[in-house]
Parts: C-alpha cells; sequence; structure tokens
C-alpha cells in the first residue's frame, strides 16, 4: 500500500479496503505525532521547514514561512508552493487534497475543510472529499474557512470570517456567509508622460 493509493482512494470514494484503511489510521496517526512535535516547543525556521516536508512528504521551498501551531489529520495531500505564508492556529483537513500557489499569505485560524458529508441517512454520513484549489498570491484573512471543492483564483482576497462555499474569480475581494463577490481589484496602469523633444 503506498501514499498516493490512499489519496486515490479518498479521491475516487473507493468502497471500504481493510488494507487501504490500516495505512490510512498509520498516515493519520503519523500526522499527529509530527503535529505534536511541530507545536510543543521552539523550531527554527529551517527545523519548520524539515518538519513540514516530513509531514506532507514533499520537499518544502526554502521561502516557506510559518508561525505554529500548525494543524492536520493527514498532510500527505498539502502541495505548498514558493514563497507561502502560513500564520498561527490554521487547521488543515487535507484528504481531499489542498494546493497552495505561490506567494500565497493564510492568515490566523484559517480552516480549509475537503470532506463533506453525505445528508442520505442510509448513506450513514459517508465521506466525500473533494480538493482545494488556492492560486498564486492569494491572501485569505483570519479566521476564514475555505471548504471541499473551492478554487480560489489568482490574486484574490478573502476577508477575515468569511466561509467560502464557490469559486472565487482571480482578482476579486470576497467576505460573508456564505461568500459573495465584494469588488472586483483593478490592476493598476504605470502612467506614461511624453514630453517635447
Amino acid at each position: 500500500m503506498t501514499v498516493k493509493e490512499v489519496i486515490d482512494g479518498f479521491r475516487e470514494g473507493a468502497e471500504e479496503n481493510a488494507e487501504r484503511n490500516s495505512y490510512a489510521n498509520a498516515l493519520f496517526q503519523e500526522a499527529v505525532r509530527i503535529g505534536m512535535e511541530l507545536n510543543n516547543q521552539y523550531h527554527t525556521p529551517e527545523e519548520l521547514r524539515e518538519i513540514m516536508g516530513r509531514l506532507t512528504g514533499k520537499k518544502i521551498d526554502d521561502t516557506f514561512r510559518m508561525f505554529p501551531p500548525f494543524y492536520t489529520d493527514f498532510g500527505k495531500n498539502i502541495t505548498i508552493g514558493k514563497d507561502v505564508f502560513i500564520n498561527s492556529g490554521c487547521h488543515f483537513q487535507d484528504q481531499g487534497g489542498i494546493e497552495i500557489g505561490d506567494g500565497t499569505l493564510i492568515g490566523h485560524n484559517v480552516v480549509l475543510a475537503t470532506i463533506n458529508h453525505d445528508l442520505n441517512p442510509k448513506e450513514n454520513r459517508k465521506n466525500h472529499y473533494a480538493q482545494i484549489k488556492i492560486g498564486a498570491h492569494v491572501w485569505i484573512g483570519s479566521n476564514a474557512t475555505i471548504l471541499s471543492g473551492v478554487t480560489i483564483g489568482d490574486w484574490a482576497v478573502v476577508a477575515a470570517g468569511a466561509v467560502v462555499t464557490q469559486d472565487v474569480p482571480a482578482m476579486t475581494v470576497v467576505g460573508g456567509v456564505p461568500a459573495k463577490v465584494l469588488k472586483v481589484i483593478q490592476e493598476e496602469k504605470e502612467e506614461r508622460y511624453e514630453t517635447d523633444v
């Protein structure tokens, strides 16, 4: 059994499988163990990057910055770009996959939740997984919650306290519960001045 097979099982809504469940449970416990290591003593920025590399199973770029504590229940389905900053108290539920683009800033206590549960009682709250994809240079304000299946476009801003249930277009500011577009970000044009020669 591999990490990829476990992640593929989440993604495809695969039927219960004892071997996959056992390995997934071992990965959940590993995430808890690494999280305890991360959050319960001081670490240099270099040590934080090394710990996050073990947690995600991927190399973390030297430009990554984070202020602990940080919480995740799986870890292995998080991909972090370059020059990303994660502030303290964030919770990433990543079985469905979390992809964070270059230059993104994530504020205090942000929740990224990639799991939803079936409403039909016959399905006994069966898990449904969907990726959260955060573009480049996104700014997510403190206490925002991003729900499963949401894509956030480049240079978008999610206001503090927002609950994002639908995709966010690039170059917009969204806020509220549920979040809606509050404004479109206008890129300033460089002014050119012509002079007489």
